[in-house]
């Protein structure tokens, strides 16, 4: 039996949406107006028959509206703890009712407040380089878009179907070979698009290179045979699905064209992705796997990075996986690559949690590791960890190295290959780790980098805590 739930906002706003008094979408929903209004007023549950009839009706997931308000809550949370906001504190249920209420405002206040870090940082920058006008002019005018790309993959739950349904749907027609992806990749463009694959030499500065007069792509031999397939898989994305690539870039709301152009070559790699690991047969053989990604490479011929990518996108209305967060983190601790599923934070500013287990798959390199864990809004998270590195094809270049994680809340755990053996019930098994150190309001932690921004620290020149930092405790007011 799947768990009831009380969100009679979320509800009300969904038969709103529909345009339907009470008495008319009670009646669609099989039930009485007063049972209806009870629901809304969060004196019922909303049970498993209401959500399914919700879906099979209005094609509205209740599931989607909940993770994205979980999502919405935890940046709200973590942009009002900066000191640009200091006074009165805003307490978690004003905050989830404000996101329960206007989550499109709460997402322009959010846009608001991101730009407002933009400026502090390129400030900072601005004045520890103020001799070097080179730097000035540099940095004049200059966006972010990839953190406003990231955002929309974000709020899209790492899903794009359109594209989704595409890459499956070109898959089925061409039967394509996943021990030979790369091959077969190549004769569909040459016949469909007449375009040859070259594969070039000593090249260090391209691993792909498309050169529209001669209808030549060029692909570096550094390459592996699944890298080559996903650069095919992008080429195929571009020369063939432009016009669906430009209508989800159209639909999102980029506001440079910086993003848009960034935001385009996002969502040709989600349909390479998605090319080389269709949804339906992917999902399933991931879950009679149960979600081993060494095996799922070896089934798709596909690198672990790959596998886990692919995993955090299946969020299909209908037919969803597992929900996971993916990230991609180098040894020091600057996130390349974050995409969510779920509501796990990740910090857009300052260092990543060292209490996090990317940072310890260094010392286990090619190890899986795994870890429970737990972040400040309350939810455990069953965590994944390992190295990955890129070939720099000679003595003289090193190789590219990072860590890869994946993880997922534990109420999926038991799902996964790598719940075994772990007490998934114990709770002194669960590490707690936050978003960063300028955001974390934990008191007790040992690794702690920097206080949080809003808290004032307290000093005892007489004591030396074990902990690095001691500062204010929420609420508590000190004198003036």
């Amino acid at each position: 039996m799947g768990q009831k739930l009380f969100c009679g906002d979320i509800l009300r706003r969904l038969r709103e949406r529909q345009n339907l008094t009470q008495a008319a979408f009670a009646k669609t929903l099989g039930m009485s107006p007063s049972y209806l209004n009870q629901m809304e007023n969060d004196q019922r549950p909303v049970t498993d028959a209401v959500q399914e009839k919700l879906r099979s009706v209005f094609e509205e997931d209740l599931q989607a509206f909940l993770e994205g308000e979980g999502r919405l809550v935890a940046e709200l949370e973590e942009a009002l703890d900066d000191p640009v906001f200091k006074g009165s504190d805003v307490s978690g249920r004003e905050i989830k009712e404000a996101v329960a209420v206007a989550p499109n405002l709460v997402k322009r206040a959010l846009t608001l407040f991101r730009a407002y870090q933009r400026s502090q940082v390129d400030f900072r920058a601005l004045a520890e380089k103020v001799a070097r006008t080179e730097r000035v002019r540099a940095l004049e005018g200059a966006h972010f878009p990839y953190e406003e790309v990231r955002d929309f993959f974000y709020y899209r739950n790492n899903h794009i179907d359109s594209l989704d349904r595409a890459a499956e749907a070109l898959h089925r027609q061409c039967n394509f070979r996943k021990s030979e992806m790369h091959v077969d990749l190549g004769e569909y463009l040459r016949v469909r698009h007449g375009v040859n694959v070259v594969i070039q030499g000593d090249r260090a500065d391209s691993l792909r290179r498309y050169d529209s007069a001669s209808k030549a792509m060029y692909l570096s031999e550094l390459l592996s045979p699944s890298r080559r397939a996903f650069h095919l898989g992008h080429q195929i994305a571009l020369l063939g699905f432009g016009d669906l690539l430009d209508a989800e870039v159209a639909d999102s709301g980029m506001t440079s064209d910086e993003a848009r152009a960034v935001c385009r070559l996002g969502l040709a790699n989600y349909f390479a992705g998605a090319l080389l690991m269709p949804y339906e047969s992917f999902l399933s053989t991931a879950e009679k796997e149960r979600y081993d990604i060494e095996r799922l490479g070896l089934r798709y011929n596909t690198s672990f990075e790959q596998v886990c990518h692919r995993l955090s996108t299946l969020q299909r209305p209908g037919n969803k996986g597992v929900p996971f967060y993916f990230v991609r983190v180098d040894k020091a601790g600057n996130i390349s690559k974050r995409q969510s599923a779920t509501s796990f934070h990740f910090a857009r500013l300052g260092g990543v949690c060292p209490l996090w287990n990317v940072h310890e798959a260094f010392a286990a390199q090619g190890k899986v590791l795994t870890q429970l864990a737990r972040m400040p809004d309350g939810k455990n998270y069953l965590c994944l960890a390992r190295t990955v590195s890129e070939g720099g094809g000679g003595y003289l270049r090193p190789d590219r190295q990072f860590a890869v994680g994946l993880g997922c809340e534990i109420s999926h755990a038991d799902k996964l290959i790598y719940s075994t053996g772990l007490d998934l019930n114990d709770p002194k098994a669960v590490v707690p780790i936050g978003v960063s150190c300028r955001v974390c309001e934990r008191d007790n932690c040992a690794q702690r980098a920097f206080p949080p921004i809003s808290r004032r620290i307290k000093l005892d020149e007489n004591q030396r805590r074990l902990y690095p930092y001691d500062f204010e405790a929420i609420g508590e007011k000190e004198a003036s």
